[in-house]
């Protein structure tokens, strides 16, 4: 069997290896068996976005946590970064999401929180994935009297909804001013509106009718042409976009403008620096961000430093370096003084703040960033040898390399959570960027494709 957790825990298609009924089960079990070791009873928060798989994924964890003797507690549809709040305000053992993020409706995923609210570590998650790949977990249940209960909670939303309000600056307001919300047909689609009405936002809300297969369909962060088209009908002052299960946004200014996660990270990085708050003057991205955003960091008297890719690396680099804020180019933004994980809400909210403070619109604070140009292809590929194994495709990335310069960058690198191959180049005009872009992705195609 292949290895079950990736970059952002187990994912896949649902009803289908690793994402059905028995894994989810076996990793309620495994969870619980290793927190048994701290405590005797192990309490643990489900959440999940609106995919229909959710019921069935919700029940198998919930059936395995029980048999092992822990208790699970049923939060419902509840944003990721929600079930993380949830985890550590409850002073649960672990937080389970159901969840996919921004993938189509008919893919799933598992991925599970500390009770500090914390991603686990790839060591924890290994230690999961060995109890289960050894078949042993079987022979571990205890007798019937030392079973788990579950419970439903029907609080949690408006706890969480307190929580975010709270991380609004409480000298500013948004009282009046008109927001239209994305919410992706996914988990923020009852959150996101209250957190913002009680605000006093002015607020139009599309993409909050979840039926369970809608979720991220031409809608949220990852398409947000209905967004753009409804802030210019509307007259708005923003628009704000979320993914799937709520823990990126992507806004579009006052213009209809998309505005990336780079140029967001920037805008926040330099009012919390112009406020004293910027800890150790650095922000943390990824190696996919923009080169235009090291640019503009040294421009306004900041440190860079790029992570791997993924928000768990972000979050590590951040910690071990001493961050306050981090993120990467999709949207999703660590703000630490205010949460664990990154969460789009939250970052909504720091972006108004900013946007008040400075009394400008979004077009106009997006300037301060130059985008350079960027390519990226998504290869689908059969298999993930080393690129530097691989001559075709080294040998044309360095041809690139040295024909850009100092001018440009390329990147090749496999997803995390899908049999594809990222291939992406930044340059000093779009058709070289497209050209070059190109020929790489050519080339892993004819040899992995």
């Amino acid at each position: 069997m292949a290895k079950l957790f990736g970059t952002d825990g187990v994912r896949g298609e649902a009803n289908r290896y690793p994402m059905n009924a028995e894994i989810a089960f076996t990793i309620g079990q495994a969870v619980v068996y290793i927190l048994k070791k701290a405590h005797s009873r192990p309490k643990i928060v489900i959440g999940k976005d609106t995919r229909i798989s959710g019921y069935m994924l919700e029940s198998s964890l919930e059936s395995g946590i029980t048999s092992m003797g822990g208790n699970p507690y049923l939060l419902g549809v509840l944003p990721t970064p929600g079930i993380a709040f949830a985890a550590q305000s409850m002073r649960a053992n672990a937080g389970i999401v159901i969840s996919a993020s921004h993938n189509p409706f008919q893919d799933n995923g598992i991925k599970i929180f500390s009770g500090s609210g914390f991603k686990l570590s790839d060591e924890q998650e290994e230690s999961i994935e060995d109890l289960i790949m050894s078949n042993t977990l079987h022979g571990l249940v205890p007798p019937v009297n030392e079973m788990g209960q579950a419970f439903r909670l029907e609080d949690v939303n408006g706890r969480y909804i307190v929580f975010l309000k709270n991380t609004f600056p409480r000298d500013l307001s948004i009282e009046g001013m008109k927001i239209v919300l994305d919410t992706a047909n996914g988990a923020t689609y009852k959150v996101a509106p209250e957190t913002f009405w009680e605000l006093g936002a002015e607020i139009e809300v599309i993409h909050n009718t979840p039926n369970g297969i809608n979720i991220n369909d031409k809608c949220g962060s990852q398409h947000p042409q209905d967004l753009r088209k409804k802030v210019v009908e509307c007259g708005a002052a923003i628009g704000l976009a979320f993914d799937g299960d709520g823990d990126r946004l992507i806004a579009v200014d006052e213009k209809g403008q998309e505005i990336s996660g780079d140029q967001i990270l920037l805008i926040c990085a330099t009012i919390l620096k112009e406020q004293g708050k910027l800890k150790n003057d650095l922000l943390v991205s990824t190696v996919m961000s923009n080169l235009g955003l090291r640019v503009a960091c040294k421009k306004y008297g900041f440190k860079y430093h790029a992570s791997k890719v993924g928000d768990r690396y972000v979050l590590e680099d951040m910690l071990q370096l001493g961050s306050v804020i981090g993120g990467e180019e999709s949207g999703h933004v660590i703000f630490i003084d205010h949460h664990t994980t990154g969460d789009g809400i939250i970052t909504a909210l720091q972006l108004l703040a900013a946007m008040v403070r400075k009394g400008k619109p979004l077009s106009e604070l997006a300037r301060m960033m130059d985008i350079y140009p960027q390519k990226l292809i998504n290869v689908d590929v059969k298999s993930k040898p080393d690129i530097s194994t691989v001559p075709q495709i080294k040998e044309i990335i360095e041809k690139v390399e040295k024909e850009l310069g100092d001018d440009g960058r390329v990147l090749v690198r496999y997803s995390g959570t899908q049999n594809m191959c990222r291939v992406m180049v930044e340059g000093p005009s779009e058709s070289v960027t497209d050209k070059y872009c190109k020929e790489i992705a050519d080339a892993v195609k004819s040899v992995l494709g």
